[in-house]
């Protein structure tokens, strides 16, 4: 304290002597200098002050003792950094540490000892539950490929790994809707599909639900396919017939849908329904596969497409049966038959119709080539059994090649393999020059 005073005292003549100095005369800078010097001074004298009542008389500190210390403050050692990322008590833990059971944080608020101890704990995977749109994403490519494997146990397993619990009545109701876009035989796939996987993946109420909707949704889906409220009817139907869905549930559909597309859907159900042995039938609702069907059947149908084509001259509807066949290794008899009836029609118009036809199914590439040749030379083969029905035949036929390879309907190759027809010998001068 003796030390204090006397730089007070010190400082304080300082003071006088600036003050005395002022009064004799300086100027007005020297003035202002020597009023912030006394100012400083007075701040000099409070801060030694105070600082020697908290260190001592005798040790003046000019920094703070804690200002840049590294220890911790609140008593702990952590643990080295390779370990943890903040040590204990600091929730600063390394990626994966909560599954390390050697380093458990007793101040974690969820920590409860007595599971921990007794191993009640156990920690599973969750897979959180798909979107609308992801699920869609997933099924509509399943869906395409069992077009292509026909194996409904492939689907079945792929759809273990989708959790849709709360959404498993999309998966009948995504696979209609594809299959509303496609050809009977696929429709005829999905509701095997849907058979198969009734009790295993889906239940009666998600395949419920999956109508339901799809009654609602007829108004956006009849503009892609002008048909779907019966080709919905028939998947009603056959869901019926399969025991997938109980038959009252027709009932309630006429109850609740207000949509006249709805109401002619559930109709061609309860049409199909009611017919005599109508649940048997429905195994083939969607007719049989285009490679089961006998031939004799593809026979008859081919002929009858022709006729109706003959009739009509609707290339476009004559097309579209023959699509509908689903038979494309045997669009050879279309041709076949095709040249056997312009044979024996010996009609211009028909061999001018027939023309356009094949021309247009060789341009859209439905009838390949091959096919075409198949076809034409299965007719060269059967010239001489057809000549004895149509004695004019081979005339036709030539002009008829003649015109096919003038609207390049088939090849030179095809044509070479005309027969030659025979040519008519006189006889001698006794016969009169007739023909024999």
């Amino acid at each position: 304290m003796e030390d204090m005073e006397s730089v007070d005292v010190e400082l304080a003549d300082e003071t006088e002597k600036v003050g005395s100095a002022s009064e004799g005369g300086k100027a007005v800078g020297d003035i202002l200098v020597d009023a912030r010097v006394k100012r400083k001074a007075k701040r000099i004298i409070k801060q030694l002050s105070k600082e020697s009542v908290q260190t001592g008389p005798n040790v003046v500190q000019v920094t703070r003792k804690w200002k840049n210390s590294r220890r911790p403050r609140n008593g702990y050692r952590g643990i080295k950094k390779g370990n943890a990322a903040g040590g204990t008590g600091a929730w600063g833990c390394k990626l994966g540490s909560e599954m390390d059971e050697d380093i458990v944080d007793e101040k974690d608020p969820n920590y409860d000892s007595d599971s921990f101890e007794n191993g009640d704990i156990q920690l599973q995977p969750i897979i959180p539950e798909a979107s609308d749109e992801e699920l869609r994403k997933v099924l509509e490519p399943l869906i395409l490929e069992y077009y292509e494997h026909g194996d409904p146990e492939e689907v079945i397993l792929c759809l273990e790994d989708v959790n849709c619990m709360t959404k498993k009545h999309m998966i009948p109701q995504i696979a209609i809707e594809i299959a509303l876009d496609h050809k009977p035989s696929q429709r005829e796939m999905t509701s095997v599909l849907i058979s198969d996987l009734y009790g295993r993946v889906i239940k009666q109420r998600d395949i419920a639900n999956a109508f339901d909707l799809l009654l609602k949704n007829l108004p956006d889906l009849i503009l892609d396919t002008p048909d779907a409220p019966t080709v919905l009817g028939n998947f009603l139907a056959r869901a019926i017939a399969d025991d997938c869905l109980p038959p009252k549930i027709i009932q309630v559909f006429k109850e609740k849908t207000e949509c006249d597309y709805a109401r002619q859907a559930v109709s061609r159900a309860d049409t199909l329904l009611s017919m005599k042995h109508g649940l048997v039938r429905l195994d083939n609702v969607w007719g049989v596969g285009g490679g089961l069907r006998p031939v004799k059947y593809l026979i008859r149908q081919v002929r009858l497409l022709l006729q109706e084509y003959l009739s009509s001259g609707d290339i476009q509807e004559a097309t579209r049966c023959l699509l509908e066949l689903e038979v494309p290794h045997f669009h050879h008899e279309l041709v076949y038959e095709a040249v056997v009836m312009t044979l024996e029609a010996i009609n211009s118009n028909v061999e001018e119709a027939m023309v356009k036809l094949l021309k247009s199914l060789s341009d859209a590439i439905i009838i390949t080539p091959d096919m075409m040749e198949v076809g034409f030379t299965r007719v060269f083969e059967d010239m001489p059994d057809i000549i004895v029905d149509v004695p004019l035949a081979s005339t036709v036929l030539e002009r008829f090649v003649e015109q096919c390879e003038k609207h390049d309907v088939i090849t030179s190759n095809v044509v070479a393999k005309m027969p030659i027809r025979a040519r008519k010998r006189f006889v001698s001068e006794g016969d009169g020059g007739r023909l024999k």
